[in-house]
């Protein structure tokens, strides 16, 4: 039976191959020219790299001079790659006047013509004109509505209202026109005619699975006029479906808003399913349960392979997850295959549209429903606009109804989509390219792929193209290159806590379950790792809920911080003289601590601090990538080095300081009091924690962790305390070799002066290593894609409200850009959703405490003085119930103002306008700290410009500057922003050791044992 359906759909493959028209386009016409680009782009993968960039970036380039610049950038970017006569061409690009003009004039004209070719229209009238044209080919539609990503509730308003501007003008023109049977009918009577694609994220600016109750309330709240206009007017409204983490939540916005009674029984209503997932399957079962079972009402299945898979590739790499997606291309064709006898065998409750152009792919479907005894438009096929005519038209000679993605809207932000669709004619594995353009007969073409995949012309990995989804990416990707492999390495970076799956949002939230049960508990000293009697104690509140008391901590007097650095002291020879294995291991299984108690410890943070869940969860994960990272490195360290000549033997090794005190933030409670901690631990020192007093639960948390994983008396002291009470008793005891801090500028240069002082009975330097915080900025060019630049600074300044030494507090923007960014940025900012840290739809929680609050304040009082206020949210009645502060930003902020100067640790942004890129850079480079600092920008050489330039420790492009990961992104910077290397980094354990050679000669009386290379 299985040999006859293949026989049956190679049957219907060429006989659609024999009805295709291949003339292709009349020599010398646009049609034509644009062809012989696109195969010049084909064959030369560097090329169309840098023309797609190129075009990606040709909107925002406002002046002629520009668009010369970026082309010619561009394209020297890759010159040892390119074709001799591109890279002779390159010289001749002109740099201004009228040659100049002609040239940015044509750029721009070109890519206009060539978005026109995937992108029906900018208005409902153009859009109106291009469904016309199509109908009149016996030609079915689907609109696309494109756009910017939705990044502020504005836009999310304006995409509804956009949504149901359409549907009001195609209905009431499309529903007057004649009926065109071939389309507009299947076996069961009429169909609608409009036929609107939504994409879900475009209605809420804080779509996110990590909360999707939250998300499903806020997308169906602008979901629903939609539905009932469409529902109203006869139109058919289909969910498009995007990247694999918003997978599920838009399952559930389908499933949710269509059991609503309004809708349970309204057929004209279908979603988007993607071939290449790997768990699509089983989502295909639970909906097809679902609308027997619940709904009792069909819907329509869109079946396509998928348009995400460069993207999805490319974050599971990032973050260590798993891969979502089948990573050879003939898995996911025959995962549609499957996927297509799975809906055509229940046809009756999901209705399918076969999403391809692959001719074996759609063949496929028609030898299934012939097998099966389907009604011929039961389903139908849909292809993009644009896109593969001639198969269009060869399926609709077969009696079959075809449908046309059709997404319109201004070209502008078009360009995205444009940008995809390009990379879809031109990719390796686009079956365009392999039957048109390579020319590979029909039979390869058609071979079935689960049964002869060695056939296969495309066996590596790559995107599975020239299919259907949605029309946006959520990363602007321009090469469809396979994503690159490299040997494994000693250290992984603990992944993130995916927290779009649902399993881990059910554990996080019985963890917060968990630890509320335990509130109130009192956390002593331990010293010997024997808690002591508790006699003062710190209360700890939730800063989400300043009512609600989580527990107490002990508080150190002056006599315990002497009993802490005695109990080292006496520990130390016999840690320090401990194998490296053995203080590796203890690490490594520290790390395994951490693991087991991943959520727990997570939920301590949410309430003793106030991050959010992602937050916290990457607080964790730090922890335990600080444990393995110095784990491995100490072993490298560890190595003696030999240095030996006949007669003489050398010896070069490190051996650990002694005394450490390891004085901690609240900001990361557990990574930073861990990290310091076990680099010191690990090369041999004994150690005295001292977290600040604002997380001093969590410091127990860690004590615990490092007992439990077996660390011996004296080895690890937990001291709680105030810093003012204890501080400089710890800082100048003779006894003590190291202190590690991080926190404020004030703190660590008073802590380096009494550290450099040497009292009687202290016979060594004290070596301090200090991390002292930012003043951080973030360039924003006049090329940058706001889509990326809005949010990428909204995130680094508001994320933990602000409260990490690497936020980006200021915003240097060009001036030819400055007003369109603060416009998106301040409406952003409004869509923040501020709220209490254990609430997963949390953006933006309190700060730390009432101190904290305060100084805050009066930073922004200040501020109204210096500058103007842009914005500032209503936080209301959130004041009162926790250490609340609203997200804040200045404009014209003078780069001399106290808030742009000043570390304010707080949700304060200060927003500077610069008349060009060397005068960000001078403003950037113009506080007292270079710790961080990020750049958004499109141009090769603005980009170096700003690699040589921006003197910071931790330089970001294109992205957020905060978030930096162990090993990937060493971290620390200079001037005052610190004293020492980096965490993290290959080079930092060196300041926890002293370095030693031992040299014997071995000559005795003229001779001397013999020395070899050993066999």
């Amino acid at each position: 039976m299985a040999n006859d359906l293949d026989e049956r759909t190679k049957q219907y493959g060429r006989e659609i191959f024999a009805r295709l028209d291949r003339q292709g386009p009349v020599l010398f016409t646009r049609a034509w020219l644009e062809d012989k680009l696109m195969g010049l782009g084909m064959h030369d993968p560097a090329l169309k790299v840098q023309l797609f960039r190129f075009v990606d970036t040709l909107p925002y380039l406002k002046q002629p001079a520009e668009v010369s610049r970026h082309l010619r950038e561009y394209l020297n970017e890759a010159k040892d790659e390119l074709p001799w006569w591109v890279r002779w061409g390159t010289r001749l690009i002109p740099n201004r006047g009228v040659l100049g003009q002609g040239l940015a004039f044509a750029s721009q004209r070109g890519a206009e013509q060539m978005a026109r070719k995937f992108i029906a229209g900018s208005n409902v009238g153009e859009a109106v004109e291009a469904v016309r044209t199509m109908r009149d080919r016996r030609l079915a539609f689907t609109i696309d509505l494109l756009g910017e990503a939705t990044i502020t509730e504005v836009e999310a308003d304006h995409v509804q209202k956009q949504y149901l501007d359409l549907l009001t003008g195609l209905t009431r023109e499309v529903n007057t026109w004649p009926e065109e049977p071939t389309i507009d009918r299947d076996d069961r009577g009429p169909i609608p005619r409009v036929n609107v694609s939504v994409k879900l994220s475009a209605l809420f600016s804080q779509f996110d699975p990590i909360d999707p109750e939250g998300t499903s309330r806020a997308v169906c709240r602008r979901l629903r006029p939609i539905l009932s206009l469409a529902k109203q007017t006869g139109a058919f409204v289909n969910f498009d479906m995007e990247q694999h983490s918003f997978k599920d939540v838009t399952l559930k916005i389908f499933r949710d808003i269509l059991t609503e009674p309004e809708f349970r029984d309204w057929p004209s209503v279908g979603i988007a399913i993607q071939a290449y997932l790997k768990d699509t399957e089983a989502d295909l079962h639970a909906l097809l349960d679902w609308a027997k079972n619940v709904r009792k009402t069909p819907v329509w299945i869109r079946l396509v392979k998928g348009a995400y898979w460069d993207y999805e590739t490319v974050i599971a790499a990032q973050n260590h997850w798993p891969v979502p997606v089948f990573t050879k291309k003939w898995e996911s064709d025959a995962n549609f295959e499957k996927l297509t006898e799975f809906l055509l065998a229940n046809v009756d409750w999901l209705i399918p549209a076969f999403g391809s152009h692959n001719i074996r792919s759609i063949s496929h479907a028609m030898a299934v429903a012939e097998k099966l005894g389907v009604p011929p438009r039961r389903y139908e096929f849909q292809m993009l606009y644009g896109m593969a005519d001639a198969i269009k038209e060869s399926i609709q000679s077969l009696g079959q109804r075809v449908r046309i993605y059709t997404p319109y809207g201004q070209l502008l932000p078009g360009m995205a989509y444009l940008v995809r669709r390009l990379l879809e004619n031109s990719s390796n594995d686009s079956f365009l390219r392999q039957g048109f353009s390579e020319g590979l007969s029909e039979e390869v073409l058609l071979t079935n792929p689960a049964a002869n995949r060695r056939a296969l012309p495309a066996e590596s990995p790559n995107t599975p193209t020239t299919s259907m989804t949605a029309t946006h990416s959520p990363a602007h990707t321009v090469s469809s290159a396979p994503v690159p492999t490299s040997a494994p390495a000693a250290f992984i970076n603990e992944p993130l806590t995916d927290f779009s799956v649902e399993a881990n949002r059910v554990a996080m939230k019985a963890a917060l379950d968990q630890v509320r049960s335990e509130f109130g508990r009192t956390y002593p000293i331990v010293i010997d790792n024997k808690p002591l009697p508790v006699t003062k104690t710190l209360d700890r509140e939730n800063p989400s809920r300043k009512s609600e008391l989580i527990g107490k901590v002990a508080m150190a007097n002056v006599e315990q911080a002497k009993l802490a650095v005695k109990s080292c002291l006496t520990a130390f020879d016999t840690w320090r003289d401990t194998s490296v294995e053995t203080r590796a291991k203890l690490l490594r299984d520290v790390a395994e601590q951490f693991r087991k108690r991943r959520f727990e410890l997570s939920a301590w943070i949410v309430f003793e601090t106030g991050k959010p869940w992602r937050e916290s969860d990457a607080d964790v994960a730090e922890a335990i990538d600080f444990c393995e990272y110095y784990a491995v490195e100490m072993l490298k360290l560890g190595a003696t080095q030999h240095r030996d000549v006949p007669g003489e033997d050398n010896r070069y090794f490190y051996e650990p300081r002694g005394v450490s005190v390891v004085i901690a933030p609240w900001n990361f409670p557990l990574a930073i009091l861990a990290g310091m901690a076990t680099a010191a631990i690990v090369s041999g020192n004994t150690v005295i924690l001292k977290p600040a007093e604002q997380s001093g639960i969590i410091g127990a948390k860690l004590m615990e962790c490092l007992q439990a994983a077996g660390v011996p008396p004296g080895v690890a002291n937990f001291l709680p305390g105030d810093g003012e009470e204890i501080g400089p008793t710890l800082v100048q005891h003779p006894d003590v070799a190291l202190i590690a801090f991080t926190g404020s500028l004030k703190v660590a240069l008073l802590i380096n002066e009494q550290a450099s002082k040497t009292p009687g009975g202290q016979n060594f330097v004290k070596k301090v290593i200090a991390e002292m915080g930012g003043k951080n900025a973030v360039i924003v060019d006049s090329d940058a894609d706001l889509d990326e630049a809005v949010k990428g600074v909204v995130d680094s300044a508001f994320g933990f409200g602000g409260q990490k030494c690497s936020a980006g507090s200021r915003a240097i923007v060009l001036d030819g850009i400055y007003d369109q960014f603060l416009n998106r940025l301040v409406e952003a900012t409004k869509s923040l959703a501020v709220k209490a840290a254990d609430d997963p739809g949390c953006s933006l929680g309190p700060v730390i405490d009432a101190e904290a609050r305060d100084r805050i304040l009066k930073f922004i009082e200040a501020g109204k003085k210096e500058a103007k206020l842009a914005h500032q949210t209503d936080l209301g009645a959130l004041m009162e119930q926790g250490h609340f502060i609203p997200p804040t930003i200045f404009a014209n902020v003078p780069e001399n103002a106290g808030i742009a100067q000043e570390e304010i640790f707080g949700p304060v942004l200060s927003v500077i306008r610069a008349k060009d890129l060397d005068d960000a850079l001078r403003i950037a480079n113009g506080t007292r700290y270079a710790l961080t600092g990020g750049c958004y920008s499109r141009s090769p050489s603005h980009l170096e410009k700003v690699k040589r330039k921006f003197r910071v420790g931790n330089l970001y492009i294109n992205r957020k500057c905060t978030g930096a990961l162990v090993d990937r992104q060493p971290f620390g910077g200079f001037k005052l922003s610190g004293i020492g290397s980096k965490a993290g980094g290959p080079d930092y354990l060196l300041q926890f050791v002293l370095p030693r050679t031992i040299t014997e000669n071995q000559m005795r009386r003229g001779f001397a044992p013999e020395t070899g290379t050993g066999e």
